[in-house]
């Protein structure tokens, strides 16, 4: 044998799970440390922002007191302005008053003054469509009293109609000042409740012609932009596009201008939500209390600034951008924005915007504070700073002088504080380009001299001998040949996160797809088909997407230099029916209705919708003998297949009278409602029929009782339980911990496999006896025949 290993031998598979099993037996037994537990103190942030001055001293107990509770729930009310008129009615109502009151009245003797104090509108946002409820989520999710109000918050959300968003959240895309006819770009969009309400402002202008605006959002994380796709689903717009790039070094977007050449996409407004220290959310975060550093603002104040300069960049001369952040750290804050005034010069100013929000309560912004090291050190100069902090602490973080503080009206930002109106910390300015910024021409310049050198290394290309030359020279001078060459290759950018499916338009109308659809919904000569997409350029066609035209060219034309994820509204889906091949999809029906024929609109009564809603039951559809005699004399000669349902409000007091527009089906001999339980909720919500039967009613909720043991898991007892809203309380769910989760499903991994080979040692028994059986009978037949 030879000398002894250096290395010790790697452990087996078993001796790894065994560890494995080890380390997780040893976190089972920990004590869990639970949001209540979490002690809400942190005298290192205390003692910073008592130095910085940013809260007065008599307003500090309040605001101290104040970021020590939880944080109230808030809601807006999305979608149309008909739709959201008619949820704000029932909000209003005493849907809500009588949730409130059944379990005030327990608690407190005069309910009704603490009603209004429960519930009650934004002041600032405008049409009372954001409101606020003053309950935690805990009481929301875990109190029975309030579980039909949590029923209501998530079908409704689930629909696209209401959006829980924190209060503070709601400010910057209002005082963005969004139009319809503008170009945004959402720089920090996931998780994509501020993209929802910029989407909202695109299509403030309600109507059959799509709005010549766009939002494009963009964030750094792949796993977070699936969330933001969510979101953006809800409110079925085409005119969304979702990327995925660092905002930092977000290149320039191309476009074709009108004459059919290209240019460069500047935005009408853009929306820097940066990363931040986020000691502005303590109050629905309580982690942050044990975390809080005051470096944890020193290292992000780089990034904060490039992401600003970047949007400033790719912003319009005459545009705005929002810079807003969830912390109340100067250093995230005003110091960023002194650092961007302070090279721009007279390009850039901060506007005032406080009209734009009013009743809302916040205190200017700071024009001087005091960079801090790990250890709490203040300094008021760079020169200050010892070399061991000089990393961390840069000079540019400093406040400007105090004669010099007043030109760059840091005043006009603005600051929400927790005690101010019950909210969470932020900061919002609100920043206006007024001309080129000084380094953009250079810029310019600089490109068309790389192309200039680009083109030129072209000319000077040398032929296959004279590069063999070429490197026996360098070879024989003792250099490597491709140096030079590794110099001028370009480095290659990294795809993170999953490889996305193409998106392929139409054509023309060429489309074998698109000739079909044509014909059955007698689709107007006005839809362009090439607006129409899908995702694959081969097989069938599963889902095809609607988008803008302004969308389109953004993705043929950027497909290459940035990461898109997705864009488009799903407007037909494959179906392979004998008639069609397609049906609409209830995501797209807003968007193309006008464009479809009135052979394949059907209207239709509100005793005949309600009905239709209210049939849950896909096997068992309501026949046509059970409608109204008017909704049956117009399917007489009505096509089997898919449809668009209408129902619009008549003789009522209403202004903002429904006008519904609702996928269905005609089939031989029944009529259905072609949308999803969520949103079949929400429009008997409107209707005023009865959803109670999609509610916690008649839902069977399974409760398990797990026991653990010695690492044994045993199952204690199942029970069923249907629930009567009246009479019978929610009981609570369960909530299972992600280890007892995952020996849950070892554990039926085990069994699934076990009884996989109980039943292949089956078979082989079998097989064996049959060939046994076959010799025996051979043998016999041999004999016989001998």
């Amino acid at each position: 044998m030879g000398k002894g290993r250096k290395n010790k031998p790697q452990k087996n598979f078993a001796e790894k799970r065994r560890e494995k099993q080890k380390k997780k037996d040893e976190l089972d037994k920990a004590p869990q440390r639970s949001y209540p537990d979490i002690i809400r103190e942190n005298k290192d942030f205390e003692n910073y922002y008592k130095t910085q001055g940013i809260i007065p001293e008599d307003k500090w107990d309040a605001f101290i007191d104040t970021m020590r509770t939880n944080l109230p729930v808030a809601f807006r009310i999305t979608g149309s302005k008909v739709e959201a008129t008619a949820l704000l009615e029932i909000i209003k109502s005493d849907f809500f008053k009588e949730i409130l009151n059944a379990n005030l009245e327990s608690d407190n003797e005069n309910s009704s003054s603490e009603v209004k104090t429960i519930l009650h509108s934004l002041p600032f946002y405008p049409e009372e469509l954001a409101w606020q409820l003053q309950l935690t989520r805990k009481d929301i999710r875990r109190s029975e009293a309030y579980f039909r109000l949590h029923n209501f918050l998530i079908t409704e959300t689930n629909s696209g109609n209401i959006s829980r968003q924190e209060v503070v959240s709601m400010v910057p895309p209002l005082v963005l000042d969004v139009k319809p006819s503008h170009k945004v770009l959402d720089m920090c969009a996931a998780p994509g409740s501020k993209t929802a309400q910029l989407i909202e402002m695109i299509h403030a202008d309600e109507g059959d012609v799509l709005p010549e605006g766009f939002v494009i959002a963009n964030d750094l994380d792949n796993n977070r932009c699936y969330k933001l796709v969510h979101q953006a689903k809800r409110l079925n717009s085409p005119n969304i596009l979702i990327t995925n790039h660092d905002s930092s070094i977000m290149p320039n977007f191309t476009i074709t201008k009108p004459d059919g050449t290209k240019g460069v996409l500047k935005f009408d407004r853009i929306l820097a939500d940066v990363p931040c220290s986020g000691d502005g959310t303590m109050r629905k975060n309580p982690d942050i209390w044990c975390k809080w550093s005051p470096a944890n603002g020193s290292n992000l104040h780089g990034i904060q600034y490039r992401i600003a300069k970047r949007g400033l960049e790719m912003l319009t001369v005459g545009g705005r951008m929002v810079y807003s952040t969830c912390s109340l750290n100067p250093i995230e804050n005003e110091a960023v924005l002194h650092r961007i005034l302070l090279e721009t010069g007279d390009s850039v100013q901060l506007v005032d915007c406080r009209d734009l929000v009013p009743g809302l309560v916040c205190d200017p912004g700071v024009t001087h504070w005091k960079p801090a090291s790990k250890n709490l050190q203040y300094y008021n100069a760079w020169e200050e700073v010892p070399e061991q902090w000089q990393t961390q602490i840069r000079p540019k973080m400093f406040p400007p002088p105090a004669d010099e503080a007043s030109k760059f009206h840091l005043e006009r930002c603005m600051r929400i504080l927790p005690h101010h109106q019950d909210t969470g910390g932020f900061f919002v300015a609100v920043l206006e380009k007024v001309k080129p910024l000084p380094w953009e021409g250079e810029a310019c310049t600089l490109s068309q001299n790389v192309q200039n050198v680009a083109g030129s290394e072209n000319k000077d290309e040398l032929s296959l001998e004279e590069e063999a030359v070429r490197d026996m020279k360098l070879l024989e001078r003792g250099k490597r040949p491709l140096d030079e060459e590794m110099k001028l290759q370009r480095k290659r950018r990294r795809i993170v996160g999953y490889r996305e499916d193409p998106f392929v338009f139409f054509k023309d109308e060429s489309e074998d797809a698109w000739k079909s659809i044509k014909d059955f919904y007698g689709i107007s000569n006005n839809l362009d088909p090439q607006r129409l997409l899908v995702r694959s350029h081969e097989g069938k066609k599963k889902n095809i997407y609607f988008t803008s035209p302004a969308i389109r060219d953004l993705v043929i034309c950027n497909e290459n230099k940035v990461k898109l994820i997705n864009t488009g509204v799903k407007t037909f889906v494959r179906c392979d029916n004998k008639n069609m091949k397609f049906r609409l999809a209830q995501e797209g029906v807003q968007s193309i209705a006008h464009y479809i024929s009135d052979e394949r609109k059907l209207h239709i009564s509100k005793g005949d919708l309600i009905m239709l809603l209210q049939n849950n039951d896909p096997h068992a559809p309501p026949e046509i003998v059970k409608l109204s005699s008017d909704t049956q004399e117009r399917l007489r000669d009505f096509a089997t297949g898919s449809c668009i349902l209408l129902y619009k409000e008549e003789k009522t007091d209403n202004l903002n009278p429904l006008d519904l527009k609702i996928v269905g089906w005609r089939g031989t001999m029944s009529l259905k409602a072609y949308v999803p339980m969520c949103d079949a909720v929400h429009y008997l919500r409107l209707l005023g029929g009865d959803c109670s039967k999609f509610g916690t009613s008649n839902v069977i909720w399974y409760i398990v009782y797990i026991a653990m043991w010695k690492n044994t898991i045993i199952y204690v007892s199942i029970l069923q339980r249907k629930i009567n809203s009246k009479k019978v309380a929610r009981p609570c769910r369960t909530r299972m911990s992600t280890t007892v989760r995952m020996k849950l499903k070892m554990q039926s991994v085990r069994k699934r496999r076990w009884r996989t080979a109980i039943a292949r040692r089956r078979r082989s028994m079998t097989q064996r006896r049959r060939r046994r059986s076959r010799r025996v009978s051979d043998s016999v037949r041999c004999n016989y025949d001998f």
